[in-house]
């Protein structure tokens, strides 16, 4: 009479996840500057969501017997030519900005990211056209090249999204195809292979999954660029239209008002920006750190 050996219990499902949340909080406690970034982070996605409906004053109620008061207890950071508080502004900015930031970046990954994935493991004519695209972006100044879309379709956010991806392409592509290149005869991927897989299921099942650590950190630093390419656009008038608060628009508006002292008009707005393009460029290092399986232990 033969018996069945009880097959091995399986470990939890929630076993990975536990673990992956273990290794963050010990990559972030462990950094200083790492946990700094993902409370900066935490800090703009709260205002993002919520900043509207927390802010003191209607971001677009003007009243010029306030116009220019200097920062106060009243008014944080001080009201604009047209009495608006401009702390208020720049709250409800963070939202308008953080969705163009990840908007343009989710664009660009779908756009850069998966056709340089797909030149780098296929080769052949995927990966010359890929190439010439990329080459042909390349080719123009690439704030030039984001004026000029959105001159040409319109000064609207989908414009300026669009614009940010299109010039973000080569970077993704060409980030994208060099790990897919190195990867596409590696170990794992021959013996998916004479597992009977399929080369697109080798992509998305094995291609893709390892260069998603260093794409992460990618799209961290995109988003940094993509508020600074928003930003700029709304500064020289080819962004997002006024009276619509935006870190750009504010600090045009308030450049004009340096000279005569007005200072707080342009820098409250500026260092929001620099304080979100801080926080998006250190978070880079922490997602790699916390992502990539090779750095735990």
């Amino acid at each position: 009479m033969s018996s069945i050996a009880p097959s091995a219990p399986h470990a939890p499902a929630s076993s990975g996840l536990m673990a992956t949340l273990r290794h963050a909080r010990y990559i972030i406690g462990d950094n200083p500057v790492t946990g700094l970034a993902f409370g900066l982070f935490v800090i703009i996605v709260f205002l993002a969501l919520f900043g509207p409906y927390i802010v003191p004053y209607d971001p677009l109620a003007s009243n010029t017997a306030f116009a220019l008061k200097p920062p106060s207890a009243a008014y944080w950071f001080g009201t604009d030519q047209l009495g608006r508080d401009v702390f208020s502004r720049v709250i409800v900015a963070t939202r308008l900005d953080f969705i163009i930031a990840v908007s343009s970046v989710a664009l660009v990954f779908v756009m850069g990211g998966l056709s340089g994935v797909a030149a780098g493991f296929f080769g052949g004519w995927t990966d010359r056209v890929v190439g010439r695209i990329a080459d042909t972006i390349m080719a123009f100044p690439l704030f030039v090249l984001a004026m000029g879309i959105v001159a040409a379709l319109g000064n609207t956010v989908e414009n300026i999204v669009l614009a940010t991806a299109v010039v973000n392409f080569p970077l993704y592509a060409r980030v994208a195809r060099a790990e897919a290149n190195v990867r596409r005869e590696a170990g794992f991927v021959q013996a998916a292979r004479l597992c009977g897989n399929g080369e697109f299921r080798i992509l998305l099942t094995q291609i893709l999954p390892n260069i998603m650590p260093i794409m992460i950190v990618q799209m961290s630093l995109t988003m940094g660029y993509a508020i600074l390419n928003a930003a700029g656009l709304s500064f020289i008038g080819l962004g997002v239209r006024p009276p619509t608060a935006e870190w750009g628009i504010m600090v045009a508006e308030g450049a004009a008002f340096m000279v005569s002292g007005e200072w707080w008009i342009a820098f409250f707005p500026g260092l929001a920006l620099m304080v979100a393009v801080f926080c998006f460029n250190l978070l880079g290092d922490g997602l790699r750190d916390i992502v990539d399986p090779s750095r735990r232990t």
